[in-house]
């Protein structure tokens, strides 16, 4: 079966940079302070009203947003905030978002600020070996985030997990897929005890979706909408650390409304366009058909060569000088 994904005429990327106060006149800074390969990027799609950067003498708040405890306090200092935005049609993915983030990265660095995804709802580090934006795109490089959650009527706790077999009350769903074009996936119903390896499977069916997905968007610049099969076959080269080749099934799946069925409630997390619109929000992966054995059972035996955590591979990088051209 195929999956229709509708292809928006233009993506919006969004960035906010909290701060105590602006040390600098922002139209000046903006673009000719942004260093490595992005400045001339930078200083073209401000000259095209592709890029902004608008100051904001107004703390910033966001309900939902992932801190630490000295983020938070640093949060509470701030008096003002800038947010960074761009907007670019598809195929000029990664380095439309590269860009952006790169402009916000040399502002929160200038001010001392806060720098915030609101698509991740976490902050992202703008010093050390940090400071500015990498030249290739990873996907690794704060580009996804996680929203676990659990059922409020769970057969075990997640501290304490008593039954694997029978625990099914764990839910996570990716944060950040949005941006590039795709649904959001999720994996619901596996054992709360198997958080790291769900978190670890769906990172693998993210890379290979968002690879083959910038591949699609690069040869094809003007499509409406994409076909993707509902049957995902995970190759051992996907696996930064090797393994078995595995595959999956994916099928469209409403977040607001879960598994018809499941013991207990969940907090609903929203992921995309609202209901009725006819988009697709989010994947749900699971086992193929044909596959014998539990939801638990599917998850361990994808994770069964090598028990270290994975990592997200590589994807092709792409000229940020092209970012946010028409």
């Amino acid at each position: 079966m195929k999956i229709t994904i509708p292809l928006p005429a233009t993506l919006t990327t969004l960035f906010i940079v909290a701060m105590e106060h602006l040390p600098f006149d922002l139209d000046s800074f903006v673009p000719w302070r942004v260093g490595g390969p992005y400045r001339k990027a930078v200083i073209s799609a401000a000259d095209k009203g592709l890029l902004t950067a608008t100051h904001h003498p107004t703390p910033w708040k966001q309900p939902g947003t992932t801190l630490t405890d000295d983020e938070r306090r640093r949060l509470r200092r701030t008096k003002q905030h800038i947010v960074i935005s761009s907007t670019a049609p598809p195929h000029r993915l990664p380095a439309a978002v590269q860009l952006t983030r790169a402009t916000a990265r040399a502002l929160a660095r200038e001010c001392d600020g806060l720098l915030i995804d609101p698509m991740t709802a976490a902050t992202i580090l703008t010093c050390g070996r940090c400071a500015g934006e990498p030249a290739d795109f990873r996907l690794t490089d704060d580009w996804l985030a996680w929203d676990v959650q659990v059922h409020d009527a769970a057969t075990c706790p997640p501290w304490d997990p008593a039954d694997t077999g029978v625990c099914a009350c764990l839910r996570v769903t990716s944060r950040g897929l949005h941006r590039f074009a795709l649904p959001e996936i999720t994996l619901d119903g596996a054992a709360c005890a198997h958080n790291l390896c769900a978190t670890n499977l769906l990172r693998t069916v993210a890379t290979r979706l968002v690879t083959d997905h910038l591949s699609y968007l690069a040869t094809h610049p003007e499509a409406t909408e994409r076909k993707i099969d509902d049957y995902l076959q995970i190759q051992p080269s996907d696996q930064p650390d090797g393994g078995l080749p595995f595959g999956v099934h994916l099928t469209p799946y409403d977040t607001d409304t879960g598994d018809l069925g499941r013991t207990g409630s969940i907090r609903r997390l929203k992921v995309g366009p609202a209901p009725g619109t006819g988009q697709i929000t989010c994947l749900k992966v699971g086992p193929p058909s044909g596959f014998t054995g539990s939801l638990n059972d599917w998850l361990c035996a994808t994770q069964a060569v090598d028990q270290t955590p994975l990592t997200l591979a590589e994807s092709r990088p792409l000229d940020p000088a092209r970012a946010l051209a028409a």
